[in-house]
């Protein structure tokens, strides 16, 4: 079997380790949620390549004896410089990867949500406002469709206005989903009823998501 690998991936949280190097882990189409280690100090090239929110094309060495995974190149395609220029932005993509983790990158449907997760960044690197809580509602929403976890009786619990939202929104990209306008209090119903089944199903609440952008209100 070969050490040396090739993937589509997206950067979903860095960790230190030791003085100089860091652990990634990523969502990637081939493997799922992946976890390698990114050697070198903080001026080196690939350090700042592998950082949270981007994606491209991962390169990646296996240590057969450590069964462990060294990154030897990083691709990256899309930065997503937004996300970091504002809070609220920060703050929902931080909720969409800590919701990927904890999803175990959505099963073995791991090329879907891949590009789902690419979508709702994508959206996020521009949103403006209320729009990055509404891309992470629409992110929650069909990330529970695709963990197969929601279905018509949940929404009994809904109240008219967030229902008509949230599927309203399953048939549009999340860069679309700003342009549905929803009152501030429904919005966060539609947030926490898609928390509350992804919770349900993880058998955990995520911190992430009880973040709400103060432009809501």
């Amino acid at each position: 079997m070969t050490r040396f690998s090739a993937c589509p991936a997206l950067v979903l949280r860095m960790r230190q380790t030791g003085e100089s190097n860091r652990e990634a882990f990523f969502l990637t189409a081939g493997m799922g949620i992946t976890r390698a280690f990114v050697y070198g100090g903080p001026k080196s090239r690939l350090r700042s390549y592998v950082s949270p929110f981007h994606s491209g094309g991962l390169y990646l060495y296996h240590d057969p004896v450590r069964d462990s995974y060294k990154v030897t190149d990083f691709d990256v395609r899309r930065w997503r410089p937004g996300i970091r220029e504002n809070y609220d932005r920060t703050m929902a993509a931080v909720a969409i990867a800590e919701t990927v983790l904890a999803g175990f990158g959505g099963g073995c449907n791991w090329g879907e949500a891949l590009d789902q997760t690419n979508d709702s960044l994508d959206a996020l690197d521009n949103a403006v406002g209320p729009a990055s809580l509404r891309v992470l509602v629409h992110f929650l929403w069909k990330w529970s469709d695709l963990l197969g976890i929601h279905d018509g009786t949940s929404t009994a619990r809904l109240s008219p206005a967030p229902l008509r939202w949230l599927e309203a929104s399953s048939a549009l990209p999340p860069s679309e989903v700003s342009r549905l306008g929803l009152d501030s209090a429904s919005l966060l119903e539609a947030k926490n009823f898609c928390a509350g089944i992804i919770a349900s199903a993880l058998g955990r609440h995520l911190k992430s998501w009880e973040w709400q952008t103060p432009s809501v209100f």
